[in-house]
């Protein structure tokens, strides 16, 4: 039951997310005509120029030579469920464009709702280890390579061309401005997907009264606390600075643990990003 439960879950959340990838594609990009990027966008214009060529068929045949690069420098593993994801979200945009006439609407709600339902669809199927193939897996390769550089930055730099491409193809200039804007909207939303979910933060605590304050954090409040060695500019006396990483949910806790013990403790607390380690996340060596 475990197994089955590790292996439908990230199926079921992956097709979620491509029926709403499909969705913010036909209700917001194709009728309002804002340019797309990616291997969709490279289908827009096929399907512009060729109306015969669904958009959903069109991107699958161009994935075809890119799944087996990825296979090649990636493996099986990721480009199953990419295959998966691609081939779901393809098929999603051709049943839901007959569905009903979508009208269009206002440019500005289609490039702020379109980068939302983006951004969000795309940052769920990376996190079950998956991409929807095209430009998303180019970037997932990107990845290897460039650990440092954030998703959804890489994405945002690859399917900046093909956005000059759309517009060039629907020839209005406004095709390219308004999907910039629901290109970055979407780079901003999938990063928040990605790594904004794994925001903590990190104490640093200086007072008379640390062994009372490390105790009250390490046995009352569960967390890790290391001294760090400091002396005092001003008075030139040795001190000890107490640093504890924790959860965004545990800052009050934190605070008031330390304020009941010494009022006067001097409290920094800053933000920190992809904490690794007991009660964090775990290192992975191929994660986004």
């Amino acid at each position: 039951m475990v197994r089955l439960k590790k292996t439908l879950l990230p199926l079921l959340i992956i097709t979620a997310a491509s029926a709403v990838y499909a969705l913010g594609f036909v209700w917001c990009y194709a009728p309002n005509g804002i340019a797309f990027g990616g291997i969709t966008g490279v289908g827009q214009i096929v399907n512009y120029l060729i109306p015969a060529c669904p958009v959903g068929v069109t991107v699958i045949v161009l994935n075809i030579p890119l799944f087996i690069l990825g296979w090649k420098f990636i493996g099986g593993g990721l480009l199953v469920s990419s295959l998966y994801a691609m081939f779901i979200s393809s098929i999603f945009i051709d049943i839901l464009t007959p569905l009903r006439e979508w009208e269009p609407m206002d440019p500005l709600l289609a490039c702020i709702f379109g980068g939302l339902l983006m951004g969000l669809s795309l940052g769920l199927v990376f996190q079950q280890g998956a991409t929807t193939g095209g430009t998303d897996l180019l970037a997932r390769l990107l990845k290897l390579k460039l650990a440092w550089l954030p998703m959804g930055k890489l994405l945002m730099g690859i399917d900046l061309a093909v956005i000059l491409a759309v517009a060039a193809a629907f020839r209005t200039l406004y095709a390219a401005l308004y999907g910039l804007v629901a290109l970055y909207i979407s780079t901003i939303v999938m990063d928040g997907v990605l790594y904004g979910m794994d925001t903590a933060k990190v104490a640093y605590i200086i007072s008379d009264k640390n062994k009372e304050i490390s105790d009250a954090i390490v046995n009352d409040l569960d967390r890790g606390v290391t001294i760090l060695r400091g002396q005092g500019a001003y008075t030139g006396s040795d001190k000890n600075v107490l640093m504890c990483a924790f959860k965004q949910r545990e800052i009050a806790a934190i605070k008031a643990a330390v304020k009941d013990i010494d009022p006067v403790a001097f409290v920094i607390v800053c933000d920190a990003h992809e904490v690794l380690g007991e009660g964090f996340r775990d290192y992975k060596k191929d994660g986004l």
